[in-house]
């Protein structure tokens, strides 16, 4: 699959959402990255497929990224896509960044079309895994839809508790 071949992307953001009330818990500072090769039918975010969609990020806006994160009611930081796992280069030098900030006093969540257990075995996507705190993992499937299901777009997508799940080798739900 193509996917597998693809870690860096293009190091464009399609969004910045300085306050999401919906992208995990609390109040969050929300990023969409830009470029996807999962191409799942009925995603909502057809737009950030293109690897060169929105802006190329700068260390301006990365600081500004962080920046946004610096109030008390921010939660912490959201990544979403496009696909992170296909944009390392990117995403791991913006949670970098954030962990260099902020320590794990804010957590991060990200949402990906790959599944746990691939990232944790992938040595070069599992050093990314390692830093996030809450994985939304698996692809979206448009017969799976379902409004109103906490973090996720479809059935089949699991909310996971990161650091308790590589502690004890096996996926545990968050909550």
């Amino acid at each position: 699959m193509q996917a597998l071949q693809i870690y860096d992307g293009q190091y464009h953001i399609a969004k910045i959402e300085p306050h999401s009330f919906v992208d995990g818990e609390g109040v969050r500072c929300s990023i969409y990255l830009s470029g996807c090769p999962f191409s799942c039918p009925g995603c909502y975010n057809l737009h950030a497929q293109k690897f060169t969609y929105g802006e190329r990020c700068s260390d301006a806006v990365i600081e500004e990224i962080i920046s946004y994160c610096e109030a008390d009611y921010i939660e912490g930081l959201s990544i979403l896509g496009g696909e992170p796992f296909c944009n390392m280069a990117l995403a791991t030098e913006i949670i970098s960044r954030f962990r260099a900030r902020f320590g794990k006093a804010k957590s991060i969540w990200v949402w990906t079309g790959f599944m746990f257990e691939y990232l944790a075995n992938d040595q070069r996507r599992y050093g990314m895994l390692k830093e996030i705190d809450v994985l939304v993992d698996g692809p979206f499937v448009d017969w799976l839809y379902r409004p109103g299901i906490p973090f996720r777009g479809s059935l089949n997508q699991r909310v996971i508790d990161v650091q308790y799940s590589l502690r004890i080798g096996t996926v545990m739900d968050y909550m």
